[in-house]
């Protein structure tokens, strides 16, 4: 890795504060958690209001899931990030399984929506849990951004 970072031209014309890659993580989780939430919320609104009462239990243990496992995967891009060079690429944000992790959710996410066979009571539980947890995690990114510039 240090040799990548070492070598001269486009590589060293990238090179930006590792703080900032906190905040580049943040826009990562966050962009789509809100266009996932508002998705999921837009499905609930074509819900018959007798079945919200259990979608919103769904929900909400969908959302608990989430966050409990954002958070130990935030930690530990943190904890990755922490150990970087004062200066380093943008692609060090995530290393690379974090990258192609965050393609495969992001190809199957779409997926889902245009799978005739899942009702829409999945996908507004779904994604109305996902969305708010991804935001939370870029919430975690921010705040370590936070703690980083004092």
């Amino acid at each position: 890795m240090h040799r990548i970072l070492k070598r001269e031209g486009i590589m060293a014309k990238t090179l930006i504060s590792k703080r900032f890659l906190y905040l580049i993580a943040a826009v990562i989780w966050g962009i789509p958690g809100l266009i996932i939430a508002m998705k999921g919320i837009r499905a609930y609104t074509a819900m018959p209001a007798d079945e919200l009462w259990w979608l919103c239990l769904i929900t909400l243990g969908v959302l608990f899931s989430f966050i409990w496992m954002f958070q130990r995967i935030v930690n530990r891009y943190c904890n990755l990030i922490s150990v970087l060079p004062d200066k380093t690429t943008i692609g060090h944000t995530f290393p690379c399984r974090g990258w192609i992790l965050i393609v495969c959710m992001s190809c199957l996410g779409i997926a889902l929506k245009f799978i005739p066979c899942i009702p829409e009571e999945f996908t507004a539980s779904f994604y109305s849990g996902l969305g708010p947890a991804l935001v939370v995690a870029s919430c975690l990114f921010v705040k370590k951004y936070m703690t980083q510039c004092e």
